[in-house]
């Protein structure tokens, strides 16, 4: 039997979650939901599914759920859907708040639900492929630059753009935090717009993470030092590139694996979880723990 899901929020992002569902085999794009109702019209007759103007329904009408939605919403939606007895996934960040995240991951332990949270870029295949070439990082240097889109500016640009970054250095540093140091600005928002942090880790590891709405053009790259190599991640074409010494001084491999939609594989990652019952990658307990951190930046942020 097809596993039913049903997507709340159809915009930029939400889109791509209704056509990716329409298009896995053994699932059924069940319905969307939108606080634009002509925009879930217009995605539903797309992909063929109902349209609910009340994303209530659209939750009795489904077995999972998947959240699309600006982060201030996510906890309501969440936890409706839980109280529904339904399998989620929340786009990142999981929640605005710590608590709210911590509610949401308590009842998803209660009811034995599967909570999955969108930190797309553990799906992309440079970063799977790089995996097995890092090893004691010495130092971890990313770069997450956007042009002003007009999206995603309910919240600050660590909650929108640093957060991947910091689910990604946490996990390669795999030590707990001995100090934080920020800096950021608001320019076009009122909220951070471009922010700088410094993390120093117990295990003597640190890492410079940077974030902007500002730039002229995207850029997303992530760049680790260890003590025999010096390995560079483009997230957008996907290429690594591993730097080395060896008898003619500094040399490099390149890394080019198969080209995948990291969305789709992460949706996949969803499903499979869903109908084996299995933790995903990124449950709300990672998540939450990303959350914990970009708040302590913004902490920061604020006294300056």
């Amino acid at each position: 039997m097809a596993l039913r899901v049903g997507v709340i929020g159809v915009g930029y992002l939400g889109q791509h979650h209704a056509r990716i569902f329409a298009e896995l085999q053994h699932v059924e794009l069940a319905g969307v939901s939108d606080a634009n109702a002509a925009r879930a019209d217009e995605i539903a007759g797309k992909y063929s599914c109902a349209s609910f103007p009340d994303w209530h329904a659209l939750i009795e009408n489904c077995d999972a759920v998947s959240i699309v939605t600006p982060t201030t919403t996510h906890h309501e939606i969440a936890l409706a859907c839980l109280y529904a007895d339904k399998d989620i996934f929340i786009e990142k960040p999981i929640a605005g708040r710590l608590e709210e995240a911590q509610e949401i991951v308590a009842e998803a332990d209660a009811k034995g639900r599967i909570l999955q949270v969108g930190h797309l870029e553990r799906y992309n295949p440079a970063i799977v492929a790089a995996a097995s070439l890092i090893h004691k990082p010495g130092f971890i240097e990313a770069e997450r630059l956007s042009p002003f889109l007009g999206r995603g500016i309910d919240v600050d640009v660590t909650l929108d753009l640093m957060i991947h970054d910091i689910d990604i250095v946490t996990g390669i540093a795999q030590s707990k935090i001995r100090s934080i140091s920020a800096a950021g600005d608001r320019v076009l928002t009122d909220r951070i717009d471009a922010a700088k942090a410094w993390i120093e880790f117990e295990s003597g590891c640190k890492a410079l993470i940077t974030a902007s709405r500002l730039a002229t053009e995207k850029m997303r790259k992530l760049r680790i030092h260890q003590e025999d190599s010096y390995i560079s991640i483009d997230y957008q074409s996907q290429e690594v590139r591993r730097y080395f010494k060896d008898a003619t001084g500094l040399a490099f491999d390149v890394i080019k694996p198969e080209n995948k939609e990291p969305l789709k594989e992460e949706l996949k990652d969803f499903v499979f979880c869903v109908d084996n019952r299995i933790c995903p990658r990124v449950s709300g307990r990672e998540a939450t723990q990303a959350l914990e951190i970009v708040l302590r930046i913004n902490e920061i942020l604020e006294q300056k």
